[in-house]
């Protein structure tokens, strides 16, 4: 009986992480969404890539390549892989990506990470706004937060072409309107 439970137990444990389906965000304000599906082995790798970190910013350093990493296979599924960084250089290709659709969608990737384990140091909030006038009117990205509360920074793969590594920034710097100029 004891040998029934515990096959029990490992059969649903392998069944809680199996692969993920994550909706990203496209055509500026997520007006259209792909269904994007991570497999087990590709996510095994990510969690591997994340498990090595040694302190809060060594993980926000790889953190930075695994969503890069995230958003390049969703770009093998869906036309996000002709985005690239800011909102100008895509012009009007299907797929292209707004702050909106960014914050939304790299959120759901971190809360994927998060749900599994995988996030060690830091947890994930709320996406944050910033009002820049004379740059943007305003402007997205997913936020994390180190455990201990010590400091914010956002996770801003608006920035960056599809499958490059997002930009992670203290909150407080990024509201001031700190990043690429893209």
């Amino acid at each position: 009986m004891l040998r029934a439970w515990f096959l029990g137990l490992l059969l649903a444990g392998n069944a809680a992480f199996a692969d993920e389906i994550v909706p990203i965000c496209h055509g500026y304000g997520c007006l259209a969404q792909a269904t994007i599906q991570y497999d087990e082995s590709s996510l095994n790798e990510i969690g591997a890539a994340l498990n090595v970190a040694v302190d809060a910013e060594n993980e926000r350093k790889i953190l930075a390549g695994v969503i890069g990493q995230l958003y390049a296979w969703a770009g093998e599924q869906s036309d996000i892989r002709n985005d690239r960084g800011g909102n100008f250089a895509d012009g009007e290709v299907l797929g292209k990506m707004d702050c909106i659709d960014h914050s939304t969608s790299t959120t759901r990737l971190l809360n994927l990470l998060e749900a599994r384990g995988y996030l060690r140091w830091h947890r994930v909030l709320a996406p944050e706004v910033r009002n820049l006038i004379w740059i943007f009117t305003v402007h997205w990205s997913a936020v994390i937060e180190e455990n201990d509360g010590a400091a914010r920074f956002v996770v801003d793969s608006w920035f960056v072409d599809n499958g490059q590594p997002a930009v992670i920034l203290p909150l407080e710097e990024w509201k001031k309107g700190a990043g690429p100029d893209v």
